[in-house]
């Protein structure tokens, strides 16, 4: 009992060692090079909060703005802060700009990350507009309709068709795109019918991609945020564990570093047995519930 108990606890350190290991390593391969990463939607958000935290982790980041004027005068600066076991030497960073819902300027964010950094490792698609305003699909003009399916589902597309030719090559690669909770059950949201569509069949999108690519060594997950709001996409978790927050059930609001540490989670190497999965970052709720609740239904 004694050899077998010795035993156990060399093996649970090694364990321990090796979970150390691939947070330091989280931006590094295998054979140590730097990964590369393209974060849509990182002009401000939850998409640049991701960015920040992979760039704290050692990738090297391209972080996407949509228009020319939201450009900011230097590159994004890594998380503070730091993740646990993040390396000493934070990643790279670049800006680029480009509207991801028209092809040719989606493809060249692909062009300018691998320009860039010589390679394409990652892709988290954290872009696509949210209505607002409910409007039914009745009262839906037919421009509201394309500008949420395309920025929200051909973008996906457009992205994909350009970056997975260089993950095949590398037989490696991350791809994180981001719906909404309780999207894989294609719920109802009158209102907002037209984002739910879009989202919802990102999802199958996503799980259909999966399969095909899980050959060359690519996974295909799906983030699904809370509904965390401003100022917290862009706070970290220990501040908001200073909040109280009734919406959810864990009692504090939802943040930007909840959703960048699961992001970063789906992009390690021995995460490659996790594909076609979608990650719940709610804090236990769900759309439904928040809808009861303004309906005094509890």
């Amino acid at each position: 009992m004694k050899a077998a108990t010795q035993g156990a606890g060399r093996g649970e350190a090694a364990m321990a060692e090796g979970a150390e290991a691939r947070v330091r390593e989280a931006g590094a391969g295998r054979e140590g090079e730097r990964r590369a990463a393209l974060v849509t939607g990182s002009a401000r958000g939850l998409g640049r909060t991701t960015g920040r935290y992979l760039l704290a982790l050692g990738f090297d980041v391209a972080f996407d703005v949509r228009r020319r004027e939201d450009v900011p005068e230097k590159p994004p600066e890594p998380w503070r802060p730091a993740p646990p076991g993040a390396p000493p030497e934070p990643g790279r960073a670049i800006v680029l700009t480009g509207d991801v819902s028209r092809p040719d300027e989606a493809a060249g964010l692909v062009r300018g990350a691998l320009a860039a950094f010589g390679r394409l490792d990652v892709l988290v698609h954290a872009a696509g507009p949210f209505l607002k305003d409910r409007t039914p699909i009745a009262e839906l003009d037919p421009d509201g309709w394309r500008q949420m399916i395309d920025a929200n589902l051909d973008s996906a597309y457009y992205l994909l068709r350009a970056a997975l030719p260089e993950m095949r090559r590398r037989r490696f690669g991350r791809v994180v795109l981001f719906a909404f909770a309780a999207a894989d059950g294609a719920p109802a949201w009158p209102g907002r019918a037209a984002y739910a569509a879009a989202k919802s069949g990102l999802v199958s999108l996503a799980r259909s991609l999966a399969l095909e690519e899980a050959p060359h060594g690519v996974t295909v997950n799906v983030i699904c945020p809370g509904d965390i709001v401003e100022p917290w996409k862009e706070r970290p978790i220990r501040a908001a564990r200073a909040v109280e927050d009734e919406g959810t059930p864990l009692g504090r609001p939802g943040t930007g570093e909840d959703v960048a540490r699961a992001v970063a989670f789906l992009c390690e190497d021995d995460s490659d047995f996790v594909t076609g999965s979608l990650l719940q970052v709610t804090g236990g709720d769900v759309p439904w519930r928040r809808r009861r609740r303004a309906a005094g239904r509890g």
